[in-house]
């Protein structure tokens, strides 16, 4: 039951599918919890056991577990906004040979965002610019899902024309969601639903990128 609360699509086993309810409203602690669910590409729902100081106490003295402040997972969800510039090399692209991947690091030690540079673009005037957000089933495997990989390409294709540009690969696959919620997003598409309530039904928000 529990299983099924979390995921509806754990439950289809009939047309249509058992829909998710709406959601508690949580407090600080559950909402650390589904942002720590998130960031481990879980489902976005948790457990949660209140217990008081004394079983706290014996519980971290005979056991690895630590305690974690609900400040300190909101704190670290928001750092990942903080990018470090990795490494750079020069990779030739069938539509821009002259392309450089960037590679940019997120200081929480998060998945990595690439910069792919054509040209040589001037500081001082507009610069062409491109923001994607890589899709592995599109991208790579040219799902017949959606249609990621013609605005990936094109868009490279189309700076490699103009002379200059940026193409920034974010780290955002799913909307944010990540890839594994993504499939398990599709067993409700496969149901009828459209991406976008799939992924609600879930308790995923619409767009989770940041």
């Amino acid at each position: 039951m529990i299983r099924n609360l979390a995921d509806p699509a754990a439950s289809i086993v009939s047309d249509p599918p058992r829909l998710a309810p709406e959601p508690l409203v949580a407090q600080s602690v559950e909402l650390a919890a589904v942002v720590l669910a998130k960031l481990a590409s879980l489902l976005p729902a948790a457990f949660v056991l209140r217990v008081g100081r004394s079983q706290t106490a014996l519980l971290a003295a005979s056991s690895d577990l630590a305690a974690i402040q609900a400040a300190a997972v909101f704190k670290r969800n928001a750092a990942v906004a903080g990018l470090d510039r990795v490494t750079e090399a020069r990779v030739p692209l069938a539509d821009a040979e002259t392309a450089r991947l960037i590679a940019f690091r997120p200081r929480d030690g998060g998945s990595e965002h690439i910069a792919i540079l054509i040209g040589t673009p001037d500081p001082a005037a507009p610069v062409l610019v491109r923001l994607h957000s890589e899709c592995f089933t599109g991208d790579l495997l040219a799902s017949l899902r959606g249609d990621c990989s013609y605005p990936l390409r094109g868009a490279i294709a189309a700076i490699a024309r103009a002379g200059s540009g940026v193409l920034l690969y974010l780290a955002q696959e799913g909307r944010g969601i990540r890839l594994i919620n993504k499939l398990r997003a599709y067993h409700l598409q496969d149901a009828g639903f459209d991406p976008l309530d799939a992924g609600e039904q879930r308790g995923l928000d619409a767009d989770e990128r940041i």
